[in-house]
Order: structure tokens, then sequence, then C-alpha cells
């Protein structure tokens, strides 16, 4: 089967290319014939709010991907479209996680007759939102035939805008694991310059307001956790203004409790952060669902979300990990009952169990039985 896959992909960095280029692997390990068509110009600079969008990585020799969508440039829309045919594909996925390319991608859907469109649904609504979102998102719902949603909640948000019924479906989000394998503890703290006595509660991605970063240093400050020597390490490139944190963590006097690495993880390093971590907390605001947790998965770690959006959907509270309300207070509980009463050992034993649900041909296998069905 001919499969074409459109939206970030190398030289972009960020969990949804990851995600694109580990299902294009998936599909042609499975002996389908795969193409990304991925962004010439993804965000226009003055939107981006990062340092870079681009990859330090090398370019992936396995992967064929084309670069030419230009996101704000509807003649490279025209281009795409005329190269997909050439392709000539059974089935055209569409990476769908923000309505900003909503445009884009409806045009090249609508243009593609005669071929089934599958919409990969991340993110229907952005956490983020605007006026225009839900205009936008619904162009994109009604130009292509089918969907697979990443948690139940995206699941419900695709179905609140699609007026005409058509066949959906929801498939949790696979594991990342193409990070490297699971290691000692010893020798990622090593690689990463910390000290093996302390525990560490990691933070993990992009610091946005809605990821609740704020909420996870106030829980720091309870009392309780003191006597248990436990730091919280923050990795990822901060899309906030890093002062206000700062002087958060200053004005509650933990200095020497949070350890900030302000830039964007390379794949290379992400295995040393998770491999250190005794926790992995996503003390989100507003979700869907998350890569952090897949990651976190992967490398068989106790997780803390929030009861918020689909975080809840694949953590079982009290199995291999705590889900609780956003609030400090609620969030620190959680971590003295970990620490208190040593539940590492325990809960990641339960993870490495679980993960096994979570295999990359279950998305395939969803998208090619759904790319077949018809209303």
């Amino acid at each position: 089967m001919k499969i074409v896959i459109i939206g970030p992909a190398y030289p972009y960095r960020g969990g949804i290319a990851a995600f694109n280029e580990r299902l294009a692997r998936q599909f042609s390990a499975e002996g389908n014939d795969v193409e990304i068509f991925t962004f010439s110009l993804q965000y226009p600079s003055f939107l981006f709010p990062g340092k870079t969008q681009f990859s330090t990585e090398k370019r992936p020799s396995d992967l064929k991907i084309t670069r030419s969508l230009n996101s704000v440039n509807p003649f490279s829309w025209i281009k795409t479209v005329r190269m997909i045919k050439k392709v000539n594909p059974d089935l055209v996925v569409f990476a769908h996680w923000m309505s900003f390319f909503a445009p884009c991608y409806g045009v090249i859907a609508r243009k593609l007759r005669g071929v089934k469109k599958i919409g990969l649904i991340h993110n229907m609504i952005p956490h983020e939102k605007s006026a225009f979102d839900k205009i936008l998102s619904s162009y994109f719902v009604k130009s292509v035939d089918s969907f697979v949603a990443l948690s139940k909640s995206v699941l419900d948000d695709v179905a609140m805008l699609d007026k005409q019924d058509k066949p959906k479906i929801f498939v949790p989000h696979p594991i990342y694991d193409h990070y490297g394998p699971k290691e000692g503890r010893e020798e990622a703290l090593q690689n990463l310059g910390l000290s093996t006595v302390s525990r560490y509660i990691l933070f993990f991605g992009l610091v946005r307001a809605y990821k609740g970063l704020d909420l996870l240093i106030s829980a720091m400050a309870d009392e309780r956790l003191k006597k248990y020597n436990v730091k919280l390490l923050v990795a990822g490139e901060f899309y906030d203004d890093e002062k206000t944190y700062l002087d958060k963590i200053k004005s509650l006097k933990l200095n020497n409790c949070v350890i900030i690495d302000n830039k964007f993880i390379p794949d290379v390093k992400v295995k040393d952060y998770f491999n250190a971590a005794d926790i992995i907390a996503q003390p989100y605001r507003t979700a869907t669902q998350s890569g952090v947790t897949q990651v976190g998965f992967h490398f068989e770690k106790a997780m803390l979300v929030t009861d918020v959006g689909g975080l809840k959907e694949i953590i079982h509270d009290g199995e291999f990990g705590y889900v609780v309300q956003p609030e400090a207070e609620k969030i620190a509980d959680a971590l003295v009952d970990f620490f208190e009463n040593k539940r590492k050992p325990l809960f990641e034993s339960r993870v490495a169990e679980e993960k096994k649900k979570y295999s990359w041909d279950r998305i395939t296998t969803a998208i090619i039985k759904i790319g077949g069905e018809e209303k």
C-alpha cells in the first residue's frame, strides 16, 4: 500500500515530527511504501515562540521526506497536491494538532479527490484558544473522510465539529520507543552531572502556561517533601517568560531544590533525563493527551498527571501513578505518598506490564482499517 503522511518531520523538531517519523517507520516495517510531505516553512518566524524550529540531529536516511509545504503560501499547497498525485497513494494521513494549519490541510484534502484522507488528530482545539479555532478546525474536519484520535477527549472534540458522522476511532498514543533503552539511574545522573544522593521529579518538555509548572514549583515548597532530599528537574525550552518561574522559585526559597535546563532536549539526551527520574510529573491545567506520558511508559517510570483532558485515560490512579486535581496541595500530597511509602519499585513493575498495550501496530492497523470504511 502507498501511504502519504502530511505534517512535521525532519528538519523540524518536536513531538509531532517525532510521531510522524516513527509512524512512517512502522508503516514501512509492515511492508508499505511511505512518504512524508513536510514543510519548507512551518511557522513564520514572528509566530514561533522558541529559539529555533529546526532539529540538530542528522537527517534520517531511512525515511522519504519531501519539503514542499509553506503553511501560509497557497501556491505551495497546490504544488504539493500535484506532487502527491504523482505518488498515487492509497491513503493520505494528515497529522493535525493546531487549527493554524487547517486551511493548508483543508485545501490539500479537498483537491485530492479519489483518495482516502484520514485526520490523525493529536489536538482538535488548541490548549491556548482563539476565536477562530472552531471555524478553522471545522473546515479541516469537513475536508477529510475519517478520523483517528489519540485520546477520548479529542475524539469528543472531533464529534462535536463533525456534522456528517464520519467514521472515527480512538487509539491511544503509542509509546515513544526511539529514544534509547532503559538504563541505570546512576549512569544517567552521571551523564547529567547530577548527584546520586537526591531523588528527582522530572518535568519534561516545552514550558507553557497551560502545563502548570508553577503549580509543581508551589508543591515543591511543601515542608513534608524536604526530608526526602527531593529535587525538581525541569528539562525543556521555555515558551513563557522564564523570569516568572525563577522569581517564584526565589520567593519560595527553592533555589537548591529546582534544577532548570532551559533548552530543547535533543533525542540523544532524552534517555538520560528519564532514566535519572524517580517520577514524571505533568501538572497540566488543560490537556488532551501527551507524548511525555508515552516516553515515561517506554522508560517504565511512575507518573503523576492531573485530572484534565485525556491524561487520566491511561494513568490509573494508585496503580502505577497518580491522577490529581491541578492544585499544588494535591500534587504535593501525591509526591509525599510516593516517597514516604517507597512506591517506586511497585509502580515501575506495573508500568512495565501496562506499556505492552501501546504498540505502534495498533495505530497503523486502525488507520488502514478506517481508511477502508465507508460512511
